[in-house]
């Protein structure tokens, strides 16, 4: 039986699929769950999908290259009844697995996200935006989009995953599932420690660039629903 299904969207993502899915697999390796890696291959042109085969996942194909979509794709597929949804270059530790299935068994939890930490470590300015997001994360109750985990009766009632917007569909779909939560008594978790640990490769090549294209979507939110104007999340090296 299949208890909770991790799910991957990835869009030429072979060479960070080598990494992380090995540390996913042991992550997952003597939990009291049994599980399922699920990698969505959102029409890539690289090895993605032969990759994802090769590490044991399931995969399956959105040919819109969406996050959303993609997500959404994965989850129709999924077998398990709590849902975990993970970037593909983001390393998640068996503790934070762990606490995020047993805050859905036990915790009278409909789900959460986590504190995010950089890998490598940044600049001081990058770092202070870090802290911010973290900062924000647990006041507002907010998942950033490397790490959401959440009941599948949650994510189905509530419709899934925004597929209007391209960027920042996280941050609708935890608003969306605190308020399916709330009347039911089921709490949104942020977890504090450990942390999830994902790429800074955003903010790696052209930092500056980077940087203004962020306050660009803070600024003009009506970007969110153009993938043009949303290209820094969709661009791959």
């Amino acid at each position: 039986m299949v208890h909770y299904s991790v799910i991957i969207p990835a869009y030429n993502e072979q060479h960070w699929l080598v990494r992380s899915l090995p540390v996913l697999r042991d992550a997952m390796t003597g939990l009291p769950w049994e599980g399922e890696v699920i990698v969505v291959d959102n029409n890539s042109t690289d090895l993605t999908a032969q990759v994802a085969r090769d590490h044991g996942a399931r995969v399956v194909f959105e040919p819109r290259n969406q996050i959303s979509r993609a997500r959404n794709a994965g989850a129709r597929v999924a077998q398990g009844r709590f849902l975990v949804f993970l970037d593909a270059d983001t390393s998640l530790s068996r503790e934070l697995l762990h606490s995020a299935l047993h805050n859905l068994e036990e915790r009278d939890c409909c789900g959460g996200g986590a504190l995010v930490t950089f890998d490598p470590v940044f600049p001081r300015g990058i770092r202070w935006m870090l802290t911010l997001w973290n900062s924000l994360a647990l006041r507002l109750h907010l998942a950033a989009g490397c790490f959401i985990y959440c009941l599948r009766e949650a994510y189905e009632d509530i419709g899934g995953f925004s597929e209007r917007v391209f960027v920042s569909e996280e941050i609708w779909f935890s608003r969306a599932l605190r308020k399916w939560g709330r009347p039911r008594k089921l709490a949104f978790l942020v977890i504090a420690q450990p942390r999830i640990r994902t790429s800074s490769r955003k903010v790696q090549v052209r930092p500056v660039r980077n940087l203004l294209a962020f306050f660009f979507v803070l600024v003009f939110p009506p970007a969110i629903y153009s993938r043009k104007l949303s290209a820094l999340w969709y661009q791959r090296k």
